[in-house]
């Protein structure tokens, strides 16, 4: 067999390296690159190779295209990105539509696949048991701890996205057979947990670099793996039970437990949060509140989360940094994709590209400021809805009338009131203008949104952030506190311990603004689903969440719906020049609409588990295609 031997980039710091013309210079190794034999020899190369497998995050979740297009939080404005094919429903092994890079299997990933970061998680840990480089201050052993948490974090990829996958531990050469069968979902499960645990016991105590993985990035990653574990979606009587698909499957085992004890799943995912809770109470974010802070406290310290300290905004609270347990971090000296959310989904009167937009949906799921729910058959409610909202919606979500930025004046002052123009106004002889913000817009009319909001969450509202010049440095958040305390109550619930949930759910309600819940039983269990799917909107947490709580053929397969908004002036008023929102001069009225001309949402049982690509199923005979495809 011939042996292996992967090169590392490192920079050349001379251009007299590559002087004088000797014979010799054939014969040398690459000026740029070392071999694998030389770099577990030194540390700092050892750490370089390490440092490589955390590519495979990518942008976090900062991608132009998000997680929450395929979820009921936002539709992608743009057509023709695969995205339709998913979410109405035609996907299929020859045709997977979009595939995000952060969960990308075989050949339709390519050398960004999971597989091929695990590989180098693999190589890192098959070397570093044989390495020889001085082991300063623990090297190995935190470099150990990395690459067993960034595999399990790759796994937990592939594995709530597609169940059981074929578990490799050891890095392929030449002349191997590939061909290998999924493991069941409790082995891919174990194994996880496994890694984890290593991670946990190598990464104790550690105070590493923003970014980089830690223990209680570990301690968190399998708290929601076992979370994951303990859902419906994985106990297949239960699952069975609710999808007709998932009963006719004749796997079950690669896609949850066909038996066993549901009770010690909940329990173990209810002690692997609390376990974080007990050891790092100080690093949650104003949730020692006994009583609701006022509205606009509430929603500065949902901008301030949002943010992670990375915020140049004076109103924002950079305290709020000690949630995030593990994210990608982004700098100004490297311009990444990442940086530019402001420019793939801010408004396009500010010449941005209102990418991942809102649903009304999700605007609707927001409640009243009394904790009631808010209903369109409210009159009261109908004629004003983003008035008394939940303090995260104004955090959220940029909606018709919110101030916003300052506009550019490239084309003129046209709206020195720096406010969100998604409707359409009376501008004088009862003749309508569009606003700024809408798809005929007068600045520009091809990029806005279709539903009538632009997403506001990550986005940095310093004004000396111009989001479609100037880049931003927001963190992404893999793992947090708040979703570490949200699993402990999930798991609390399905306990039966309704006082410790309803106790840690209204410490989450209070930092915002919100009323104490009351609730027990099954009305619990959906105001917490609820406070979830705000607390965590675009997190990419939607999308899994709905899945796993097989909710999604009321939810995920919702036709779309998007505001229609007309502003007709009162008897004897004159329209402003230019257009400001008045309501002194101004009677506006919201109606809902459903649109199915982008995308014609629907759901089909298959879309529980994305399917293997043909051409991986092709290539490794041994593995069993999902339910459904």
């Amino acid at each position: 067999m011939k042996k292996l031997f992967l090169y590392i980039s490192i920079p050349l710091f001379s251009a007299a390296l590559l002087t004088g013309c000797k014979q010799e210079f054939l014969d040398t190794k690459p000026l740029d690159k070392v071999s694998s034999a030389d770099a577990w020899k030194d540390g700092a190369l050892a750490e370089a190779f390490i440092t490589g497998i955390y590519s495979g995050l990518g942008q976090g979740g900062f991608d132009e295209q998000m997680l929450a297009c395929l979820s009921d939080e936002a539709v992608f404005t743009h057509p023709g990105r695969g995205i339709n094919v998913v979410n109405e429903g035609t996907l299929n092994p020859s045709n997977i539509g979009w595939v995000n890079v952060n969960y990308r299997w075989g050949k339709d990933g390519g050398k960004n696949d999971m597989y091929g970061r695990i590989r180098h998680a693999n190589l890192a840990l098959e070397n570093l048991r044989t390495a020889t480089f001085e082991d300063v201050g623990g090297l190995k052993k935190r470099l150990q701890g990395e690459s067993h948490f960034l595999r399990a974090f790759y796994y937990h990829q592939l594995v709530r996205y597609y169940g059981a996958v074929p578990i490799i531990d050891k890095s392929y050469g030449l002349d191997v057979d590939y061909s290998i069968a999924r493991n069941t979902f409790d082995e891919c499960v174990n194994f996880i947990i496994k890694d984890c645990d290593s991670a946990i016991t190598e990464l104790k105590d550690l105070s590493l670099p923003a970014g980089r993985a830690n223990e209680l990035a570990a301690m968190a990653l399998k708290a929601r793996m076992l979370l994951y574990a303990a859902s419906d979606l994985h106990d297949i009587p239960t699952a069975k039970a609710k999808s007709a698909t998932i009963a006719a499957y004749a796997k079950p085992e690669l896609i949850g437990y066909p038996s066993g004890d549901r009770v010690a799943r909940w329990t173990a995912a209810k002690n692997a949060a609390k376990a974080i809770m007990d050891k790092a109470p100080g690093r949650g974010y104003k949730l020692g509140l006994a009583a609701p802070v006022s509205a606009a406290d509430g929603k500065k310290n949902f901008v301030s989360l949002s943010m992670g300290g990375g915020s140049k905004s004076a109103d924002v609270d950079k305290s709020a940094e000690s949630e995030i347990f593990f994210g990608r971090y982004f700098t100004l000296a490297k311009e990444e994709g990442g940086m530019q959310l402001g420019l793939y989904n801010g408004p396009n009167g500010y010449h941005n590209w209102a990418g991942n937009s809102p649903i009304q949906q999700l605007v609707d799921d927001y409640e009243m400021m009394d904790g009631s729910k808010f209903n369109w058959n409210d009159p009261a409610q109908k004629a004003a809805p983003y008035a008394n909202r939940d303090p995260r919606f104004y955090a959220s979500i940029l909606y018709d009338g919110a101030e916003w930025k300052p506009r550019d004046k490239i084309s003129g002052n046209v709206d020195p009131a720096n406010q969100i123009q998604s409707g359409r106004y009376d501008v004088g002889g009862g003749t309508l203008a569009s606003g700024l913000d809408t798809r005929a817009s007068t600045i520009e009319n091809w990029n806005g949104s279709w539903t009538g909001y632009y997403m506001r969450r990550f986005v940095d509202p310093d004004p000396g952030i111009v989001d479609n010049t100037t880049r931003q440095t927001i963190p992404w958040p893999f793992f947090r506190y708040t979703e570490v305390v949200l699993n402990y109550i999930e798991a609390c619930i399905e306990l039966g311990e309704d006082g410790e949930a309803r106790n840690w759910l209204n410490k989450i309600r209070f930092r915002a603004g919100m009323p104490a819940v009351t609730e027990s039983g099954a009305a619990l269990k959906a105001r917490y689903q609820n406070e979830r799917r705000v607390e965590m909107a675009y997190e990419d947490q939607r999308y899994h969440d709905a899945r796993r709580w097989m909710i999604a053929p009321t939810t995920l397969g919702r036709k779309i719906q998007y505001i229609d908004i007309v502003g007709t002036l009162k008897p004897g008023a004159t329209a402003p020049n230019p257009y400001k929102r008045d309501e002194t001069k101004y009677n506006y009225v919201y109606t809902p609409i459903e649109v199915n001309s982008l995308e014609n949402r629907k759901w089909d049982d298959k879309m529980y588990f994305r399917p293997i690509p043909i051409e991986e199923m092709n290539t490794n005979t041994k593995l069993v295609q999902n339910p459904g495809y």
